[in-house]
């Protein structure tokens, strides 16, 4: 395992952060993997996850059962780690900018598409390194002007040539759920049985600019620009990407966090990255993927307090009661009804809403949305 310390770009006089990376097996062996974990960084169970994860690795590669390249970082946003307000945690947006430090990672696809064009051929794997090696010449050529932007593009650097991405995530009170985009699906389902994963949400494209897509979506993306140009070259889905949301920001207990890295190891071993004696076998599923545009964010229309009918997991019915949201001065109970048909997988921890706030998740299997798919 080697350890490296990546120093930020400085935001102020005598003030600068660093981001650490663990890298297990050699680059080139195999499959490369980057796993990264509380991009928001009041997201700890995934920091936990990459703990014992961190350990399972250690031992497999001293036994020799490395096959591939895996890089770990535990700690994706020590920018974020750092933000308090009133003595409250700040980990999702950057307090200078109001950016969300999970947005407004650049469109690969268009920053390498004129570069690459005549360079592809009939070979798919060397069209993958050639649209990597612009990728990688683009990211070192790129000189951020932020703190914010040096973290980007650290992240991005060390991620963009994996063929998987994991980033570790959680809502505020959730089941385990996933969200990746659909051509990234059927190298990623075994994953989500290992997790027991209770609500799976599909989008081609999400909007917003995630980290996860970012790295997935430059695939398919140059792929229809090429072909749109009339460049019919082939191009695999060379990344594939997930964000795996760990349950809510209390679960953070040993238990767990030691259960979701052995599924994340044991997925490892079924994609080849670590050699097992007998392939981890994969449970059923325990639910089936919906469509993100199915979707609906629960809001509520009035100011009040929250009083939850519907747990987190439990399956609704259109008209089913999500909430009451009671206003103490005037006496009235307003009853938020579910929408849509399926799993209420997240609701927020806060008990009183303004007008208009968010208020849960529930995955309907029927699209309804369009535009951006994704949350501030």
């Amino acid at each position: 395992m080697q350890r490296i310390d990546h120093s930020l770009l400085s935001p102020s006089l005598g003030a600068q952060k660093t981001l650490t990376s663990f890298h297990f097996g050699a680059p080139g062996s195999g499959k490369k993997v980057y796993i990264q974990a509380s991009l928001h960084a009041e997201e700890l169970p995934g920091m936990l996850v990459a703990h014992h994860l961190r350990t399972l690795l250690g031992v497999a590669e001293t036994a020799g059962q490395m096959t591939g390249e895996v890089i770990l970082v535990p700690v994706a946003n020590p920018i974020g780690l750092a933000q308090r307000v009133d003595h409250k945690a700040m980990g999702r947006f950057e307090l200078g900018s109001s950016e969300n430090f999970n947005r407004h990672y650049p469109d690969l696809a268009a920053a390498v598409e004129s570069a690459v064009c005549d360079g592809l051929g009939d070979d798919p794997q060397a069209n993958v390194a050639t649209v990597r090696a612009a990728v990688g010449s683009y990211l070192q050529a790129w000189v951020p002007d932020t703190e914010l932007q040096s973290l980007r593009r650290r992240l991005l650097t060390l991620a963009f040539d994996a063929d998987l991405v994991l980033d570790l995530h959680c809502d505020c009170e959730s089941v385990m759920h996933f969200y990746t985009e659909e051509a990234c699906w059927p190298q990623l389902e075994p994953l989500t049985r290992l997790l027991q994963c209770q609500a799976v949400l599909l989008a081609k494209h999400s909007g917003s600019g995630p980290f996860d897509e970012c790295l997935s979506g430059l695939w398919w993306k140059l792929s229809e620009r090429l072909t749109a140009r009339g460049c019919t070259v082939p191009l695999p889905q060379a990344c594939c990407s997930a964000t795996i949301e760990l349950r809510g920001e209390a679960d953070v207990s040993h238990v767990l966090a030691l259960a979701d890295a052995q599924a994340i190891f044991a997925f490892l071993q079924h994609a080849g990255v670590v050699r097992a004696a007998v392939t981890p076998e994969l449970p059923p599923a325990v639910c089936h993927a919906t469509p993100l545009a199915g979707s609906e964010t629960v809001r509520s229309p009035v100011p009040g307090v929250v009083v939850f009918a519907a747990q987190p997991g439990q399956i609704l019915a259109v008209g089913d009661l999500v909430a009451e949201v009671i206003d103490p001065i005037n006496d009235r109970s307003h009853r938020v009804l579910a929408g849509v048909s399926g799993i209420l997988y997240a609701r927020i921890r806060d008990r009183y809403a303004l007008s208009g706030a968010e208020l849960a998740k529930i995955a309907g299997a029927t699209p309804f949305r369009t535009g951006e798919l994704l949350g501030v």
